[in-house]
């Protein structure tokens, strides 16, 4: 994508710019780094209480499955968000800067909403309560808009792995909060209007961390118009070098990992034998914190890898790891090899997602990065939600779980070797920065 006419300064695997252990351990400590945590948390916070956790709270109080199925429609925003974050590029709020200021107001609308909904009951109000979820969701999703666009333009590029790892531990940690422990909070202990009251009342973590940020110290002026907000990413992306080429690597590279995790539950079960409870302690818990694991190990390596390196290993290593999910298929029903499989298989699924995140950012202006990063995130769910997700069932219905798993390492080859044949091009946009 860069229009530069010099070779890019990285090569080979690791960057001429080595660090040694100290070195990029540290990176963590940075007091910018480290508030990246809390925003994640805030960012993941809202997520369970519109899905998961709200589902939950229907079915205890006794709503039929139709109308439970219904409540998912309320994250529709998540996958919509692309719509206005032109807008929140364009305005400036009167206070904190363009992305600290957005982050505020949506937090802020958060904890109202979120209380709201704790003042509403599932069975005497379901209307006005999903109503209320999607609102919540719409805040949530806007709450991303301007945290992504704020730690894009808030890294440097040798500051990114570690950022996006440092965003993504605070965002399980939340999911964690807002998902298990508020249903154990809910049911056992304080009931599910107080635990939303809770979780609307944990939103002043994120406020706190808002104000304690500071802002990018390139300052680069808004659109001037609100038609500027909208054709000016499209525009100034698509005339860079190879454009096209980076959006197909960003819909290729996690989609054979996505194919793998998206029936891993139901393999376990259902292929392997392991009952919902094992597979809950073991896929779940440890899949979490193994996750976490790797996208911290992955943020500190990238400080030591070329951007080019990070996703060509961290790639090859997902890819790897989806047949360990062969072997759990081909072989006798163990708890030692499950534990292996699962913990390998989202360890290195956390690094290559610390590495992609990496890359959307160094894909996104400074002028437009709200816009370009809701874009470029929507399409990199594509692959997810309308690839692996409808075709996965019927290629297990075919295949059987053995081959499917054969073929869930082949789907991952053609965006590594998109990403090998693109190698000056990724160094390109690195150097760039």
């Amino acid at each position: 994508m860069s229009k530069r006419a010099h070779a890019p300064a990285a090569n080979g695997l690791l960057d001429s710019h080595r660090m040694n252990f100290r070195d990029f351990v540290a990176v963590y400590a940075e007091r910018r780094i480290a508030l990246l945590l809390l925003l994640g948390f805030s960012s993941g916070l809202p997520l369970a209480l519109t899905t998961g956790t709200l589902q939950a709270w229907a079915t205890v109080e006794g709503l039929d499955i139709r109308t439970i199925s219904f409540l998912t429609l309320a994250g529709s925003a998540y996958t919509l968000k692309f719509l206005w974050a032109p807008f929140m590029d364009r305005f400036v709020p009167p206070f904190l800067g363009r992305r600290r200021g957005w982050m505020l107001v949506s937090q802020l609308l958060l904890m109202a909403g979120i209380a709201a909904m704790g003042s509403m009951s599932p069975r005497e109000s379901i209307v006005a309560l999903a109503a209320m979820a999607v609102v919540v969701a719409f805040f949530s999703a806007s709450q991303d808009i301007a945290f992504d666009a704020y730690r894009t333009d808030l890294l440097a590029a040798r500051e990114r792995g570690a950022g996006a790892a440092v965003s993504v531990l605070g965002y399980r940690l939340a999911m964690l909060v807002s998902g298990g422990l508020a249903l154990v909070l809910a049911d056992s202990f304080i009931g599910w209007r107080a635990t939303y009251w809770l979780m609307a009342g944990l939103m002043a973590i994120g406020m706190l961390a808002t104000f304690l940020a500071t802002n990018p110290q390139q300052l680069v002026p808004p659109p001037r118009s609100l038609d500027e907000a909208v054709i000016g990413p499209l525009k100034d992306f698509f005339t860079r070098d190879g454009a096209v080429l980076a959006l197909t690597l960003i819909v290729l590279y996690k989609l054979g990992d996505a194919f793998a995790g998206s029936l891993s539950t139901a393999f376990l079960i259902r292929g392997v034998g392991f009952t919902a409870t094992e597979v809950g302690a073991i896929n779940k818990i440890l899949g979490l914190l193994a996750t976490i694991v790797g996208a911290l190990a992955g943020g500190a390596l990238m400080a030591r890898l070329s951007l080019y390196g990070s996703l060509m290993l961290f790639g090859l290593l997902q890819a790897v790891t989806n047949l360990g999910f062969w072997v759990l298929a081909v072989t006798p029903k163990s708890y030692e090899s499950m534990a292996l499989v699962v913990g390998l298989e989202n360890l290195c699924g956390g690094m290559g997602t610390a590495a992609f995140v990496a890359f959307l950012m160094t894909l996104c202006r400074v002028r437009y990065s709200a816009t370009q990063f809701a874009l470029l995130s929507a399409l990199a769910a594509v692959g997810r939600t309308y690839l692996a997700g409808p075709f996965s069932g019927i290629m297990v219905a075919e295949l059987g779980w053995a081959t499917f798993f054969l073929a869930t390492f082949a789907i991952a080859l053609p965006g590594l070797a998109l990403l090998w044949t693109q190698r000056r091009l990724i160094d390109s946009i690195a150097a760039e920065d």
